[in-house]
């Protein structure tokens, strides 16, 4: 127990346990050892309690704890998986020119609230800031950027070239902090 108290290696907090156990085994009470290691006496108690039930496996930490997931991983499989799909509302070019949306009330392009909608169609409870959180952590965009600067139309042209150089900068004159006005 001792090693254990004055760890360097070891997990801090159990370190910090250990050490409860080791100044409780040298005589100290609860009120001076969490004075001691500036804890709750609440906290001593409950780490002194699991280590006489569990020896040393008690002063680690319980996996499983924490809230549940609301959504299985299958759920959200299918949430990242709409993603790649073609919105409903985007119209496609068909074969013989003619503009195509499978859903016309549907959205042109996924957004957080539509992929949210649609993922409750699919019968999966999820909210808007959920479907964020998904996305971003497997790193999946929703969104196409800048969808106006492309174009399928051959008769579109983009704009032209930026503004010549040979037109000179209006230069930055230094501005007085004090007034100047001498008609006065």
């Amino acid at each position: 127990m001792g090693r254990l108290s004055r760890a360097r290696k070891a997990p801090l907090d159990v370190v910090m346990r250990a050490r409860m156990v080791e100044l409780s085994w040298n005589g100290l009470r609860v009120p001076a050892i969490a004075e001691e290691l500036g804890c709750g006496q609440k906290t001593v108690r409950r780490w002194l309690h699991r280590f006489n039930r569990s020896g040393l496996d008690g002063l680690e930490d319980r996996g499983g704890q924490g809230r549940k997931r609301r959504i299985t991983e299958a759920e959200r499989s299918r949430i990242i998986a709409l993603v790649k799909q073609v919105p409903p509302g985007r119209l496609e070019v068909q074969p013989g020119g003619d503009l195509w949306a499978a859903d016309e009330s549907g959205p042109a392009e996924w957004t957080l609230d539509s992929l949210a909608a649609q993922a409750r169609q699919l019968g999966i409870e999820v909210g808007r800031s959920q479907v964020r959180r998904i996305l971003l952590a497997e790193g999946v965009r929703w969104r196409r950027t800048r969808s106006w600067t492309r174009s399928k139309d051959p008769d579109f042209a983009g704009k032209g070239r930026g503004s010549s150089a040979s037109t000179p900068s209006r230069p930055t004159a230094r501005r007085s902090s004090a007034p100047t006005s001498s008609g006065r």
